[in-house]
């Protein structure tokens, strides 16, 4: 993935939007509210993470950096930003499917009641 521009970076990303709020329409409005905001964060990061892994693979996770004569082997900034996003993306996502999972529940309890 070449670097995007600003529009192709907001088209993948309502992509994305569109995608999870698929899977979460059948949210609570009080819960789809909170949902939004995570899903719009969401979205974004993981077209970051995508930027980033393309970055990472074409220049690698590290790279020689010389200064003068001293030479060392260092951790490419897109290496560390992907790692750092990458937590918190996974965060994120937790507490999305958090969100998900308590309807899940209330439904089965729901369903197992109806079995009495």
């Amino acid at each position: 993935m070449a670097k995007l521009s600003k529009k192709a970076q907001d088209e993948l990303i309502q992509k994305e939007i569109d995608r999870l709020n698929s899977i979460f329409l059948d949210l609570p409005e009080n819960k789809r509210e909170v949902a939004k905001e995570l899903i719009e964060r969401i979205a974004f990061m993981t077209i970051q993470l995508e930027i980033l892994e393309d970055t990472i693979k074409t220049k690698g996770p590290t790279y020689l950096f010389q200064q003068g004569s001293q030479k060392m082997l260092v951790e490419n900034p897109a290496q560390k930003s992907y790692n750092t996003t990458m937590n918190r993306y996974t965060t994120a996502y937790d507490k999305l499917f958090n969100l998900l999972d308590k309807l899940d529940q209330k439904n089965s309890d729901a369903d197992d009641f109806e079995d009495v």
